[in-house]
């Protein structure tokens, strides 16, 4: 079991958004996602968001929104509590990722684009401004079998 954040950085209708093509052994290869990473011992939610996003980003986040949590099951990885979070707050500049390529994409113009079948589900979420949420996402494989939202089966 693991706990991890993402976060999308807004800026003028846009999210900051990150594709995954430089890792070798992705599993997030090949897709666009968020920025975040992996909580360290003894970090909270808040603090892990701060850190990840300015490692791998160089931005600093000045302002931060927790939007939910959502956790992920699957028959390949052990379960993660990703806490998910939006921020238009920051400074600094952009620096080069080593796990892939940034690029501001509008938010309107993000569900094309090569992501987890999870994710177009609470990015939907965010776009309906859906208060605090809870998600849970299983997955087979690449596949998505399930998605139960504040407790409730939701279609695919």
């Amino acid at each position: 079991m693991k706990n991890t954040t993402l976060c999308y950085i807004e800026n003028n209708g846009q999210y900051l958004m990150l594709y995954r093509n430089k890792k070798k052994n992705d599993p997030n290869g090949g897709k666009w996602i968020g920025v975040g990473g992996k909580f360290e011992a003894g970090e909270s939610p808040d603090e892990c968001l701060c850190r990840e996003v300015k490692e791998e980003t160089g931005l600093t986040l000045t302002r931060w929104q927790c939007r939910g949590v959502v956790t992920f099951c699957s028959d390949l990885w052990p379960t993660e509590y990703m806490h998910l979070f939006t921020a238009d707050g920051f400074r600094g500049s952009l620096q080069e990722c080593d796990e892939g390529e940034f690029a501001w994409k509008e938010q309107k113009e993000i569900p094309d684009l090569p992501l987890w079948e999870g994710d177009r589900i609470f990015l939907r979420l965010l776009r309906q401004n859906e208060p605090f949420f809870l998600l849970k996402l299983e997955y087979r494989g690449d596949t998505l079998m399930r998605a139960i939202l504040n407790g409730s089966e939701i279609p695919l």
